[in-house]
This record gives structure tokens, C-alpha cells and sequence, in this order.
């Protein structure tokens, strides 16, 4: 059973600070039945609903926090119930204080019938408009969030966080087995499961959840900011910002280059943030630790950021870039234009998902929709191609104002062994094409679709630390010219960008 409203406010915010929002409830139903029921409620529990509201500090940071008390009918939502959560976030909105919600509800309370069921357009209502004022709002779904409640203000957190076991679904199995007849298979609307799927963004135990907290509220309420270039980092080698001076001589061979970024033991998504980040949230994605997809909160010398990223593979296996990692980028991508903080997509991948059920799923719809979200996204975007960098998976994170590639990247429509089948009919002439398409980073900075280039001497893999620290340095540098740039003056450069790209190719 999930901790009571009070106990769980104890266990999360700093000690002493918790302030009631809470008025008296002096409203009294007519049914005699529900009167006694709800008195029942409040000897019970010690408290006079289903939900308690105030103000708080978590790691110092000041929130406004709402709890729900299962114990209270079970936490279900009534017309005052509703009422008093949206005061509660609009009281939150007009102080510009970041939102924490801690739902735990069978759903709608059924004595109230069709009015409290609407009332939650009248919460939704208010966590939208907290939402459209670039203020954070995180949820943690506790043991059980279901219907109403769940289907509304519980899931639409800009980070949705889920206790444990927790079971999460709109209908509740007792009501889903009378109306169909079956049970509901019980790992169906798990917390786990959710994450697997996308849906959740993590499962954090609570006596964990202070922490990640914490740390959430110390990326989303930092403002990204323009500073002086940070120092440089303590390892040797430079990246440039024009590569049309390198010698062609010196340019790492493509396809030695492909074959590098091929390397098990390349450092990846992952390790490239746990090297280079001072704050770091690492989210659920589709697939979990096993998926393609990485999903984070960072700080990196000093600047806020969300990021996506490709993580290419689980020890010798490749990961294919899904429909649901796409879809999962966008809501990433929305949250961060949301709350006003660059977007860095990390590109490493050998493709989008090639299968029947890929083509189902509609891997290349949620490719052009990434595409045009990315586009048109009005934070900063910085893209970073750390490997390899294939078809449709590479493209769609790839709309930018500022592409980073490490030294042995390549961006290609196909691998070389893809290319070579469709020109040759065979495989055999993947290397020479490599080194023809100009499809290496040193190539792509030539022609302008690269921006920095940054090296690796001559091999990330063998340099892992070295390489991450210039890598996360150039990031960080890249982050604080782009928030420094007007929002108009930015999204015209990138207008012009998209409009030329692959210009140079055929210049004089």
C-alpha cells in the first residue's frame, strides 16, 4: 500500500517547510449515505478530502506540491476534490513555481456522478495553462492511479515519474472483468511495463524520489544562459569550427572511419554523458536500458539541456531506431520547447527498424513528423553525430541549428554495404564508396553539413575519457552561443541552413 499524503510529503521535501494551501471544506452532499461516508473518510484519515495542497522546498528549490490520500475514498476525485487542485495549480501558476503532483486515485468519485467526472476538464484546464507559462510540472503515479485521474492531470507531467509495481490504467480490473467477461492480464497496467513502452518516463522507488527530484528541478528550473566560452578541456587536441582548410591527406579514410565507429567498445550515448555532465537524469525510454533510444536532463558546464540520443549497441547487437522511440523524441523535444531549454539529439545509429512490424507501426511517418517537429522547434537545437549515422534513423535527428560530428563519424542514406548492393549488386564495393560519398565527417564539414568537427586521436575507443571530455566541451560551448542568439535572429539562420544545405557540394 502507498504511503499516506502526509507521510509521502514527509519523506520529499525539506524539513519544516511544508505550508497548507488548504481551505476547510463546509460543503455537505444531501445523500445521508455519502455524508456518513465522507465523515468515515476524515476520522479515518485525519484529513477533510482526498487531496492535500501547498507549498514546499525540495533541495531548496520552492514547489507547490499536490497529494493525493488513498485512504480518503480511495483517493477518488470529487467536485470539491477537483476544486481544490485547481486552485492549487493555478495558485502555483501565478507564482511561477514549479508543479509537483503525487496522484493516487481509483478514478472519479462515483457518488458525484457525470459532475465530478467532468471536473477533470476543470483540473486539465489548469495544468495546461501552468504548462503554456514554461513552468515545470513533474507527476509521480503511486500504487494505484487509475481512471479519470490517470486518463488527465496524472500522466501529463512534462516528466512522468511511477512508484513501483505500481498498477496505472484508465479501467480498473474488477470493472474491466465484469464488463468483458476476462481479466485484465496484471503486468498490462504495470509501472514497469508503461516504461517499457514509452510511456512513463521512470520507475523511482520512493525513498529515491527526493533525489530524483532534486535533480530534475535543478536542470528544468536553470535557465539556459550565454556565457564566455568555459575552459578549454584538460586533454590534448582541438576541433574547429571550418574544416574546408583540413588536408584531405589527414582526413581519417572513410571507411577505416566506418569501420571505427563499429567498435563495441566505442563510447556511446551513455557514457558520453556520465563523462561530461555535472547533473545528470537519466529517463526511461522505449525498450529500456535495452532500447535505442536515451533520454536525459543535463547540465553541462553549466548549461541546462534535454537530450535525445541513439545508443547503437548492446554488446554486439545493434539497436534498431523504433516508431516508438521517434514518437518518444517528440514529446522530449516538446517538453524542452516548453520549458525553454536546448534540445541535443545525439545521432548513433546502423538505421531505423527494418521489419513488417516496423512498416506497421509506421516508422517512416514518425520519421517525417520528427522531422518537421525538430524543424520547427523554437528552443535551441544542437545535433551531435557521434558513430555512425544511417538512412532514416540519422535523418530525423539531425534538424539543427549546429551539427556536431566526432572525427570518425559518417552520415550516409545507406551503410556502405547498402550503397554497394544497390550500385554494384553486391556488397564488395562498400569501401570504396565509403571513400567516395564523401560521407566522413572531415567530408561533411567541407561541404557545410557539418559545423565542428572533433577529433579523436586517432580513435575515440582507445581515448574514451580524452574524447568525451573535447566532445562535451565543444557541446557546452556550442549550447551558450545558441541561447546567446535573438529567437528570431536563430530560427532565420536556420531557415537559410535547411533551405542551402548540400549547396557547397556543387559550388565552382
Amino acid at each position: 500500500m502507498s504511503r499516506t499524503a502526509h507521510q509521502l510529503i514527509g519523506l520529499l521535501v525539506d524539513p519544516g517547510t511544508f505550508v497548507s494551501w488548504d481551505e476547510p471544506v463546509t460543503a455537505a452532499p444531501p445523500d445521508a449515505e455519502y455524508r456518513a461516508s465522507l465523515l468515515r473518510a476524515r476520522e479515518r484519515t485525519g484529513t477533510d478530502e482526498a487531496v492535500l495542497t501547498g507549498l514546499a522546498r525540495i533541495g531548496g528549490e520552492q514547489v507547490a506540491l499536490v497529494a493525493s490520500e488513498f485512504g480518503f475514498l480511495g483517493g477518488s476525485i470529487g467536485v470539491a476534490t477537483a476544486e481544490r487542485i485547481t486552485r492549487a495549480v493555478e495558485r502555483a501558476t501565478a507564482a511561477r513555481l514549479p508543479l509537483i503532483a503525487l496522484p493516487v486515485s481509483g478514478g472519479t468519485r462515483m457518488q458525484e456522478g457525470s459532475a465530478a467526472f467532468l471536473c477533470m476538464l476543470r483540473i486539465t484546464a489548469a495544468v495546461q495553462a501552468h504548462r503554456a507559462a514554461g513552468l515545470p510540472y513533474l507527476t509521480y503515479l503511486r500504487n494505484p492511479t487509475m481512471g479519470g485521474v490517470f486518463a488527465s492531470w496524472g500522466t501529463l507531467g512534462h516528466l512522468v515519474f511511477a512508484e513501483p509495481g505500481a498498477r496505472l490504467g484508465f479501467l480498473g480490473p474488477r470493472v474491466y472483468e465484469e464488463l468483458r467477461g476476462v481479466e485484465l492480464p496484471p503486468e498490462v497496467q504495470r509501472a514497469e511495463t508503461l516504461a517499457e513502452r514509452g510511456l512513463v518516463d521512470a520507475v523511482v522507488a520512493p525513498e529515491e524520489l527526493r533525489e530524483v527530484l532534486r535533480r530534475s528541478l535543478s536542470v528544468l528550473t536553470r535557465r539556459a544562459f550565454p556565457s564566455t566560452p568555459p575552459p578549454a578541456p584538460p586533454s590534448t587536441g582541438t576541433y574547429t569550427d571550418t574544416d574546408t582548410d583540413t588536408d584531405p591527406a589527414e582526413r581519417p579514410d572513410a571507411w577505416r572511419a566506418v569501420l571505427r565507429t563499429r567498435r563495441p567498445d566505442r563510447p556511446g550515448t551513455r557514457e558520453l554523458l556520465r563523462r561530461t555532465t555535472e547533473e545528470l537524469v537519466l529517463l526511461d525510454a522505449p525498450g529500456g536500458r535495452d532500447g535505442a533510444l536515451v533520454r536525459a536532463l543535463a547540465v553541462l558546464d553549466g548549461q541546462p539541456a534535454v537530450i535525445v540520443g541513439q545508443q547503437r549497441q548492446a554488446g554486439a547487437q545493434e539497436r534498431p531506431f523504433t516508431a516508438a522511440d521517434l514518437r518518444a523524441v517528440r514529446r522530449t523535444a516538446r517538453f524542452a520547447e516548453q520549458l525553454g531549454l536546448p534540445l541535443v539529439t545525439v545521432v548513433d545509429t546502423a538505421g531505423a527498424e527494418l521489419s513488417v512490424q516496423a512498416e506497421l507501426d509506421g516508422v517512416a511517418v514518425e520519421i517525417a513528423h520528427c522531422l518537421t517537429t525538430l524543424l520547427s522547434l523554437r528552443t535551441p537545437v544542437l545535433a551531435v553525430l557521434l558513430g555512425q549515422g544511417s538512412g532514416g534513423g540519422a535523418l530525423a535527428l539531425l534538424p539543427a541549428d549546429h551539427v556536431i560530428a566526432a572525427g570518425n563519424a559518417w552520415l550516409a542514406p545507406l551503410p556502405p554495404e547498402g550503397a554497394s548492393a544497390i550500385v554494384h549488386r553486391d556488397g564488395t564495393h562498400a569501401p570504396d564508396l565509403a571513400r567516395t560519398q564523401g560521407i566522413g565527417a572531415h567530408d561533411l564539414a567541407a561541404v557545410g553539413l557539418v559545423d565542428t568537427v572533433v577529433p579523436e586521436l586517432p580513435d575515440a575507443a582507445d581515448e574514451p575519457a580524452a574524447f568525451c571530455a573535447r566532445l562535451g566541451h565543444a557541446v557546452a560551448t556550442t549550447l551558450a552561443g545558441l541561447t546567446g542568439t535573438p529567437v528570431p535572429d536563430r530560427l532565420t539562420t536556420r531557415t537559410h541552413r535547411h533551405r542551402h544545405l548540400g549547396d557547397l557540394l556543387h559550388r565552382p
